[in-house]
């Protein structure tokens, strides 16, 4: 059956990862409370994409399978930050519908190497092969099991004193498609936690940027709020989360009871 016939669906097929090939600016945020309506919510506010967070947030996989069809119903792509670069969860993901995997706490170019074959069929990649899934509409749609063309977005996070070391190495590899800050954890790893001002943190993202810029791709970070954003986007950023479902709220929350109480 051809895949044209499902447009419209939850399934991203490639095209964010086109986008960024082709220097566009994506921002989008953060969902961690585990809530398919939060989920939409965020799509339906106009995100370029939307991130479930495995990592650190409070969902498992119910949060990924019920939130690329919250986020798929408005043409929003979901991406899934995993817990570790594992084969077997990132493949899990993947089957799920996900345009587009994180990986966080990577300290080599071998170990990005190998989370981002593990996105990828044979003979390009290791990801196991099978069709009763969503991302091949249960059977219906085989062509992501042949296509030369990669359509999954790697991504790999920056946030070690080794990951930065290697960066520019890491941008050279096939299949990484962001090199993402991360910038609570990198602060922590360059000596100046939490000082996002400072020469040093400021110093490593350009490093990054250059990095990401010499080799096609783009460079990602995570802002607190839409100002800290476009901060972000001058200084070459074009992956932009914007803080997240909880931390939204409660920032909403928080300033409209002082504006009530004040």
């Amino acid at each position: 059956m051809s895949a044209e016939l499902f447009d419209g669906g939850p399934l991203d097929g490639g095209k964010l990862r086109r986008r960024l090939a082709a220097g566009e600016v994506t921002v989008g945020t953060f969902v961690g409370m585990s809530s398919t309506i939060a989920t939409e919510v965020c799509a339906a506010s106009g995100a370029d994409w939307v991130l479930v967070d495995l990592e650190h947030g409070s969902g498992g996989e119910d949060s990924v399978r019920d939130g690329v069809l919250a986020a798929g119903s408005y043409g929003v792509p979901t991406i899934v930050r995993v817990e570790s670069g594992e084969r077997i969860r990132i493949g899990r993901v993947l089957d799920q519908g996900a345009a587009g995997i994180m990986v966080p706490r990577l300290n080599s170019v071998v170990e990005a190497g190998a989370a981002v074959r593990h996105m990828l069929y044979p003979p390009h990649g290791d990801r196991g092969v099978a069709t009763y899934n969503r991302s091949c509409r249960w059977g219906m749609d085989r062509a992501p099991l042949s296509s030369a063309q990669q359509s999954t977005v790697g991504i790999i996070q920056i946030e070690t004193l080794e990951s930065l070391d290697t960066v520019e190495e890491i941008a050279a590899q096939d299949g990484v498609d962001v090199l993402f800050v991360g910038p609570l954890d990198l602060s922590y790893a360059l000596g100046v936690p939490l000082q996002l001002d400072s020469n040093p943190f400021q110093e490593a993202l350009q490093r990054v940027v250059a990095a990401a810029e010499a080799h096609g791709k783009a460079a990602g970070i995570l802002a607190v709020d839409g100002h800290g954003a476009a901060k972000y986007v001058r200084q070459g950023f074009r992956f932009v989360a914007i803080g997240s479902d909880s931390t939204i709220m409660a920032a909403a929350f928080r300033d409209a009871f002082d504006t009530a109480r004040n």
